[in-house]
């Protein structure tokens, strides 16, 4: 069986599977709203996905390594890792903007 499902893991699994159904409502892969009215079968019902799978080395019950997904997205997800878009760097001064003109090939 797999450890999310059995021993310790299991308690702290679904102490954050609740976390996250409260709280999360967007599909972690696809990025569209989840309908968490909707039950199994439902190939739009609310899973938990672990984004990086047990099978490659992913934490079973850690809040920080599990995602809502709809069940579909979660199926053809399977135990694929995907990159996450990292958010752009936030400006916060004028010392932090990106260079304009390429100062070493300059000749006075």
């Amino acid at each position: 069986m797999r450890a999310d499902r059995q021993g310790s893991h299991r308690v702290a699994f679904e102490k954050s599977k609740r976390i996250i159904l409260k709280t999360q409502t967007v599909c972690g892969i696809c990025g569209r709203p989840v309908d968490k009215r909707l039950k199994a079968p439902d190939p739009m019902s609310p899973v938990i996905d672990h984004i990086i799978p047990l099978n490659k080395g992913g934490h079973p019950s850690d809040i920080s390594n599990l995602q809502l997904a709809h069940w579909s997205c979660n199926r053809q997800k399977s135990d694929k890792l995907f990159k996450t878009p990292q958010a752009e760097p936030k400006v916060l001064g004028n010392r932090n903007l990106p260079q304009s003109l390429n100062w070493a090939s300059y000749k006075s």
